[in-house]
């Protein structure tokens, strides 16, 4: 999963990979940008979501259904499968990982026709707190927002 990032006057590469705990050729690549120095203030890139402040990792065993993982870590199948870029009824592989939502955060994934209000309400906030909870916010269908519980 991916977000926007506006470059902030000061910022390099490397306190950018720093910030979304990601490496910098990974920054390049994601903007197909050949030479770091072309990352100015005021572009806006795509980097990676911090998946660890959000999520725990599960590798895949032998059996593993995301029906029953998810009644294991006691959250919604299509919310799992979701986050994880599959559609509920796909195959999943021993030894393939996925990521499980920390349990005190809450989370939704936007679709089309979204707007600030109809969000703040699903998550029992004002605009403004969901705005202050969510460093970037842009209503795109498929942007995942969090709120710590």
């Amino acid at each position: 999963m991916y977000d926007k990032y506006l470059i902030q006057s000061g910022d390099s590469l490397e306190t950018i990979a720093k910030k979304f705990n990601t490496k910098e050729d990974i920054i390049l690549e994601l903007n197909n940008i050949p030479f770091p120095d072309m990352l100015r203030a005021g572009k806006e890139i795509i980097v990676p979501i911090n998946k660890e402040q959000y999520f725990e990792y599960y590798t895949i065993q032998k059996g593993d259904t995301l029906y029953e993982i998810a009644r294991k870590y006691n959250i919604n199948p299509e919310l799992l499968a979701l986050l994880n870029g599959l559609n509920s009824q796909d195959y999943i592989y021993p030894n393939q990982e996925i990521l499980i939502p920390k349990s005190n955060y809450s989370y939704y994934v936007t679709k089309d026709g979204d707007t600030i209000d109809i969000v703040a309400q699903k998550f029992n906030q004002s605009p403004r707190e969901l705005i202050n909870t969510n460093e970037t916010i842009y209503l795109q269908a498929g942007q995942l927002l969090v709120k710590k519980n």
